[in-house]
C-alpha cells in the first residue's frame, strides 16, 4: 500500500440527516475509485461502512466508520457518521479528524433537522462545508418547488457563499449529469454505471443560458474580497480557468464559499466528478492552522503544526471492539511520521505503548501500511491502556489534545441479568462498549442497588443490550427507567430528639433538639452547631450530624433523598455513663423524622432542558404536545423551513417521548435534551406517586 504525504491526502466526513444516502454515497466513491470489485450496498450489509450487526439489522448508521480511496495521485479518507438524531454525538466526534465535510442532502427532502445541526457543528469548529445535493436520480428529486427552490432554501439557510459549483442535467428522463461550472463542461452518466462519466466541452442546449447566469455569479463570488481578482474581473469580464480553481480552493479552504454538488450515490452518477471535486478543493491536512493543544504539566497553551518534520504524535479519535483483533485504536497523525512498530508514550495516562501492524481502515478491513504521515488516517489494534482522547507520541515531546465535549446521557434504564453467568460477564462486556462509544453510562444505584445503564435515548440503549447478547453473550432485561426524584422541605420547623434504652449494665441515652429549614434548590445539605455550655459535649455533635445524613438518604415520603436543607442543634443533654456516639446518632435520626413531620416535606423532580426541531407546519401540535405534559415553553424560532422549540418539560414525561415525536412529525422530528434543574411536583402528581411508594421505616419506628 502507497504511502502519501499530508499534502496529498483529503480526510473528509461524510454528515447529513437519516436516510440522505451517506453510507450507501460512500460505497459508491470506492467503486467509482476502483476500490471495491463492486459497489457495495446497505441492504445486505455489503457497504464498507456499513459492518456492525446492528447497523445492518435497524438499516440505520449508529458509529463512525472509516474508509479510502486512492485516486489520481491522492488518497482520500472518508468517514462515514449516523444522521440518525440520537446519535448525532458521533458526527460531532467526526469532525475533529477532517479537514472539510460533505454536508449530504436529500434531493426530495431538502434540508432537514440533522442537516441543519450537523452544519452548525462544523460552524463551530470551522470545518469546510462541501453540500452534495444526493438522490438527483429520485423522480421527486427538487421537492415540490423543484430544484430552483431547493438551491433558494440552502441559501435562505446558510447565506449567499452556498453557491452552485455544478448544474444538474435535468430533464422530463431524469438525472443525466452535471455541468462544472468552474471549466464549463458537461459530464453525462449512464445510471448503475461503473461511477465514470463521459466529458463534453458542449453543454446541452436547454442548459448553457442558466449555466452561463450561474458561472457568471460564481466568478463574482469568488472574486469578492480578493482586489487583484476584482481587477481581473472587471478588466476581462471573467477570471481565467487557472486562476479561478486556486482562489475556488482557498475560498473553500477559508469557509467564504460552500459550493453545492450534485449526483446520486445509488446510481452511482457524477461520483467521479465528485472526486476530482475533492482532490482539486478540499483543503490538504498540511494546509490547515496550527492544532492547538491543552496545558500539559503546567506548560502553557500549545501548538501543533502538521508537518513531517515536527516531533511524531498522534490523536485517538475512536475505538472499536472486534471479537478477533480485539481493541482497534483510530488516531489521526497530528504531526511527524508514524513508522510501524514505533514506540510512543501515551501522554495522557503516562504508560508506553507499541504501534505494531500499523494499518489503514477501510471499513472493518485493515490494510497494512509501513508508516503514515502528518495528516493522515490510521489505526492499530491491542494496544495496552490507550482509549478515546488519548495524545501519543515520542518520549520527551509531550503534547496534548482535547476532543470535543460529549452531550450528557438523556435517558436512564435500569437493566437486570437473566442469569448469575449473565451477571459475570455484564460488567466486562458493558466496559468494553463504553471503550466504543463514550456517552454510554454505566453504574449502580445507591438507593435501589440496581444496575443503570444511560445513553441518548431507547434505541441507543437497546442496541447497546442487543450488542451484549450478540457480541459477549450477556442477556439482561431492561426495566423501565426510574425517575430520580428527591424530596425536600418547605418550611422551618424545631424537634427534640430523644433515645433512651436501658437493658442491665451500661444503657444508652442521647438527646438533642435541632431547628431545621429549607435551602435553595442545588445548595445542599449545611450543619451547624449552636451548643453552649456543654449541653452536648463536642465530640457528640458529629454523631448527630451522621445520623442526620443516614436518615436523610433514606428519605422520608417515598425513600428519596432529602436534599436542600439545614439544620441547626441548639440544645440537649447527655449521661455521663450513658451517652455515646450511637445514642446521639440514633437521637439525631429521630429528631429529623420528627422535624419532617413539621415542616412540610415535599417531592422533587428533575426538569429536562428540551431541544425539538421539526419542520414548521408540526410546531403547533408540538406546542400542544408539550403543554399535556407539563411542559413549560422557552421560546421558539425559525430557520428556513425548521421550527426549533425551546422547553423545560419534567423527565417523567419525556421518557417515551421519542416514540411520540417520531409519530406526530412523520419521523422528520427530532430532540435532545439535558437535565436542568429539579422542581416542585405538582400536588396531584405527587399524589399519585405517593399513593404508589412505599414510605421508609427508620429502624426506631420498627
Amino acid at each position: 500500500m502507497k504511502t502519501y504525504p499530508g499534502s496529498e491526502i483529503r480526510n473528509v466526513a461524510v454528515v447529513g440527516h437519516a436516510h440522505s444516502g451517506k453510507t450507501t454515497l460512500i460505497a459508491a466513491l470506492l467503486h467509482a475509485a476502483k476500490m471495491t470489485a463492486i459497489q457495495g450496498r446497505v441492504a445486505d450489509g455489503s457497504a464498507a461502512t456499513a459492518y456492525d450487526e446492528e447497523e445492518v439489522a435497524r438499516g440505520i448508521t449508529m458509529q463512525n466508520a472509516v474508509a479510502f480511496a486512492e485516486w489520481q495521485g491522492a488518497k482520500i479518507n472518508l468517514v462515514d457518521t449516523p444522521g440518525f438524531h440520537m446519535f448525532t454525538h458521533e458526527a460531532r466526534a467526526a469532525l475533529f479528524p477532517v479537514e472539510s465535510a460533505i454536508v449530504v442532502v436529500n434531493a426530495a427532502n431538502g434540508v432537514e433537522p440533522v442537516t441543519e445541526r450537523v452544519w452548525k457543528f462544523a460552524e463551530e469548529v470551522n470545518v469546510p462545508r462541501i453540500v452534495l445535493v444526493n438522490q438527483m436520480d429520485n423522480p421527486k428529486a427538487g421537492g415540490e418547488g423543484g430544484l430552483s427552490a431547493l438551491l433558494d432554501d440552502l441559501g435562505e439557510r446558510w447565506g449567499r457563499s452556498c453557491v452552485p459549483v455544478q448544474l444538474p442535467i435535468v430533464d422530463a428522463n431524469g438525472f443525466h449529469g452535471v455541468v462544472d461550472l468552474v471549466t464549463m463542461e458537461a459530464y453525462t452518466y449512464a445510471a448503475g454505471g461503473d461511477g465514470h462519466g463521459k466529458v463534453s466541452a458542449e453543454i446541452p442546449a436547454a442548459f448553457v443560458a442558466d449555466a452561463k447566469a450561474r458561472h457568471e455569479a460564481l466568478v463574482e463570488l469568488v472574486a469578492e474580497g480578493k482586489d487583484e481578482l476584482m481587477e481581473e474581473f472587471f478588466e476581462k469580464g471573467t477570471i481565467p480557468e487557472d486562476h479561478l480553481i486556486a482562489a475556488l480552493h482557498e475560498a473553500i479552504r477559508e469557509d467564504r464559499i460552500f459550493p453545492v454538488l450534485f449526483g446520486s450515490g445509488l446510481a452511482n452518477m457524477a461520483l467521479d466528478h465528485l472526486l476530482d471535486f475533492l482532490k482539486t478543493y478540499a483543503p490538504a491536512p498540511s494546509e490547515r492552522t496550527n492544532i492547538a493543544g491543552v496545558p500539559v504539566a503546567g506548560q502553557a497553551e500549545s501548538a501543533r503544526k502538521v508537518d513531517d518534520a515536527e516531533p511524531a504524535a498522534v490523536a485517538v479519535f475512536k475505538t472499536m471492539s472486534d471479537p478477533f483483533a480485539g481493541r482497534i485504536s483510530f488516531f489521526k497523525v497530528l504531526s511527524g511520521i508514524v513508522k510501524n512498530d514505533a514506540a510512543f508514550e501515551n501522554y495522557t495516562r503516562r504508560g508506553s505503548e507499541k504501534l505494531s501492524h500499523l494499518s489503514i481502515m477501510q471499513g472493518r478491513k485493515a490494510v497494512e501500511v509501513p508508516e503514515l504521515h502528518a495528516g493522515d488516517l490510521g489505526a492499530v489494534a491491542k494496544l495496552r491502556d490507550t482509549l478515546t482522547g488519548d495524545t501519543l507520541g515520542i518520549k520527551g515531546a509531550d503534547f496534548q489534545i482535547a476532543l470535543p465535549k460529549l452531550p450528557e446521557p438523556a435517558m436512564t434504564y435500569a437493566i437486570e441479568p437473566k442469569s448469575r453467568a449473565d451477571e459475570d460477564k455484564l460488567a466486562p462486556a458493558i466496559h468494553k462498549l463504553m471503550e466504543e462509544d463514550l456517552l454510554i453510562r454505566f453504574f449502580r444505584d445507591p438507593q435501589t442497588n440496581e444496575f443503570l445503564i444511560a445513553g441518548a435515548g431507547q434505541p441507543h440503549i437497546e442496541a447497546i443490550v442487543n450488542r451484549l447478547k450478540k457480541r459477549y453473550h450477556a442477556e439482561v432485561t431492561l426495566k423501565a427507567p426510574k425517575v430520580p426524584y428527591l424530596e425536600t422541605i418547605r418550611a422551618r420547623g424545631e424537634a427534640h430528639g430523644r433515645h433512651k434504652k436501658q437493658s442491665g449494665g451500661h444503657g444508652q441515652f442521647g438527646d438533642c433538639k435541632i431547628r431545621m429549614e429549607p435551602q435553595p434548590r442545588g445548595a445542599g445539605f449545611e450543619f451547624s452547631s449552636e451548643i453552649f455550655g456543654g449541653a452536648i459535649p463536642k465530640n457528640f455533635i458529629p454523631a448527630i450530624e451522621k445520623g442526620i445524613v443516614e436518615s436523610a438518604a433514606r428519605g422520608y415520603l417515598a425513600g428519596y433523598p432529602v436534599v436542600d436543607f439545614k439544620v441547626i442543634v441548639y440544645d440537649g443533654s447527655y449521661h455521663d455513663v450513658d451517652s455515646n456516639e450511637l445514642s446521639f446518632k440514633t437521637a439525631g435520626r429521630l429528631a429529623f423524622r420528627k422535624a419532617m413531620e413539621v415542616c412540610k416535606p415535599a417531592l422533587l423532580e428533575p426538569i429536562m432542558k428540551v431541544e425539538i426541531e421539526a419542520p414548521e407546519e408540526f410546531a403547533g401540535a408540538i406546542m400542544g404536545d408539550l403543554s399535556g405534559r407539563r411542559g413549560r415553553p422557552q421560546g421558539m424560532e425559525s430557520k428556513g423551513k425548521v421550527s426549533i422549540v425551546n422547553a423545560e418539560v419534567p423527565m417523567a414525561e419525556m421518557l417515551t417521548y421519542g416514540t411520540q415525536l417520531t409519530s406526530m412529525t412523520q419521523g422528520k422530528g427530532s430532540y435532545r435534551m439535558e437535565m436542568d434543574h429539579y422542581d416542585f411536583v405538582p400536588q396531584l402528581v405527587a399524589e399519585k406517586i405517593l399513593a404508589n411508594a412505599k414510605r421508609p421505616i427508620d429502624e426506631e419506628e420498627e
